[in-house]
């Protein structure tokens, strides 16, 4: 089973793609998809839609899980991060792929074993966990990796 995770962002979104098998997990690939703060919204959503739907072709996951909306007190913050989550939630209905969502306390509690665990401490445990020589990088990339992880963490497949 191939699974990709997604960390959305509208700046940076990162995403990550592991196989699991048994009870073997491998790194397929992992990145970012950077955006210009200088383009139009559509612009930007657009390199989001095809970069992300580029991956998706290329590796052909089975089932795609992301980072739910955490509340913050900054609404015109989580109204962007609302488009940009759209376009991978868009995606996995278009390529028929079930969507699996994790608050972020619950991704860093199913790797770390605490839900206010910093970033730093779940990047060191998604290198841990996927046998990794090096700290993956950047953090994004890394944040999605854990919600790839987190979903085999969770359904033990």
């Amino acid at each position: 089973m191939k699974i990709i995770g997604i960390d959305p962002g509208l700046s940076c979104t990162g995403f990550g793609i592991i196989e699991v098998s048994e009870n073997n997990k491998s790194i397929i690939d992992y990145g970012v998809v950077k955006t210009d703060s200088k383009d139009p919204l559509c612009d930007r959503l657009k390199v989001l839609h095809e970069d992300l739907e580029y991956i998706i072709k290329k590796y052909k996951p089975t089932v795609m899980s992301i980072e739910q909306i955490f509340y913050g007190k900054n609404v015109k913050s989580a109204l962007l991060l609302g488009h940009a989550r759209g376009i991978p939630m868009l995606l996995s209905a278009t390529y028929k792929l079930p969507l699996y969502e994790f608050s972020p306390r619950r991704i860093k509690q199913s790797l770390t074993g605490n839900g206010n665990s910093t970033k730093e401490q779940v990047q060191f445990m998604v290198k841990k966990i996927l046998l990794m020589d090096e700290l993956p990088q950047p953090i994004d990339a890394s944040d999605a990796l854990a919600i790839a992880v987190c979903y085999n963490q969770n359904f033990r497949i």
